[in-house]
């Protein structure tokens, strides 16, 4: 079996150095836990510790979750943490109406960029179904 790699364990040990806010979480497509860390300092940086044997295994369950396509979760993700206020990674995956409001709102007041932590790797997953539904 093909590994979809759509994820990367680099990308989700660099977020886990911030794994006490749940980044990595947020990024491996565990939105629910990744809240629950960034209100407990990662389960009290005990969870966080342990996360750190779990990156592998968090990583392949998102390559089996996700689906490779035209868009690249990595590109997303860092567009989201670095430009995410500004909507950068909304004009990458093409919703070019809520990026400029992302732009003008610094991401619709914070709460749509906060949205997009929670649902980043479906809105992406979307957009590389529907080019292969349309490609």
């Amino acid at each position: 079996m093909i590994a979809n790699n759509t994820h990367s364990k680099v990308i989700g040990y660099i977020l886990w150095i911030f794994g006490f806010m749940g980044a990595h979480r947020f990024y491996y497509g565990r939105p629910i836990s990744g809240t629950i860390y960034f209100f407990t300092l990662g389960l009290f940086f005990i969870g966080w510790i342990v996360d750190l044997f779990l990156i592998p295994s968090m990583d392949r369950a998102a390559e089996r979750r996700y689906l490779v396509g035209p868009k690249d979760y990595n590109v997303s993700w860092i567009l989201l943490t670095f430009l995410g206020i500004f909507g950068a990674h909304r004009l990458y995956l093409g919703k070019w109406i809520t990026a400029i409001l992302w732009f003008f709102t610094g991401g619709l007041f914070l709460l749509g960029y906060l949205y997009d932590y929670w649902t980043l790797n479906s809105q992406v997953d979307e957009v590389n179904r529907e080019s292969r539904r349309f490609g």
